[in-house]
């Protein structure tokens, strides 16, 4: 089936509700034209026990900070969808967010070595023209070898390497030797599953009829 984004022109705007880089490249990646929104929430005043409702509840706030900003602003006549996402790694049953320090990027990293972790990201999207929302999870396998102290104190040491959830930016070329297998799609551990994004999508769209 083609994507909706194999077209050339759209019935549709889209708001991606996030600062990452990665998002923003993985969204035109697919195709779509966009335009960028921050919630510019406090993440850390928001905490679940079980890192699939934690993402869920942070990509859910992300989008009503978000429809706040841009209430009254869409124009009646076009149907606006915005796409909210979190993503957190999970290591030895720990949820692993963005780290706070060196010290924390290193035992992440550590944490990681000969073992195996998981990335847990929710995607949602919300149709603004309609109030329906989609939602859904993907929670690729990522399955390490042995990692050296030597690399681990370079790349906390570098600090760009670890400013993401879990420490690690899993997809950078000098880490990929380190993975032994990834059970999933490097674009969901970049944090935005293309696959699920565009049934989200297909979705919320077919749910204006509704």
């Amino acid at each position: 089936m083609a994507s909706i984004s194999s077209t050339t022109s759209f019935p549709f705007m889209i708001i991606l509700g996030s600062s990452s880089p990665a998002r923003r490249e993985i969204l035109a990646d697919m195709g779509y034209e966009f335009t960028v929104m921050s919630a510019d929430i406090d993440e850390k005043a928001i905490r679940k026990d079980k890192p699939e409702e934690l993402v869920k509840a942070l990509a859910e706030a992300k989008a009503e900070a978000i429809k706040l900003k841009v209430h009254d602003d869409c124009g009646s006549d076009q149907t606006t969808l915005l796409i909210t996402s979190d993503q957190v790694m999970v290591s030895k049953g720990v949820i692993r967010e963005r780290p706070q320090s060196v010290e924390e990027a290193r035992e992440f990293i550590k944490g990681y070595s000969d073992d195996r972790a998981f990335a847990v990201n929710f995607v949602l999207v919300t149709n603004l023209s309609t109030g329906a929302t989609k939602g859904g999870w993907d929670i690729p396998e990522i399955k390490f070898q042995n990692i050296p102290d030597e690399f681990i104190d370079r790349v906390v040491n570098q600090g760009e390497m670890t400013c993401v959830a879990g420490g690690l930016k899993l997809t950078h070329p000098s880490v990929l030797p380190f993975i032994k297998e990834l059970v999933g799609t490097a674009d969901s551990v970049r944090g935005l599953p293309r696959e699920l994004t565009e049934k989200l999508i297909r979705e919320s769209l077919e749910a204006k009829a509704e």
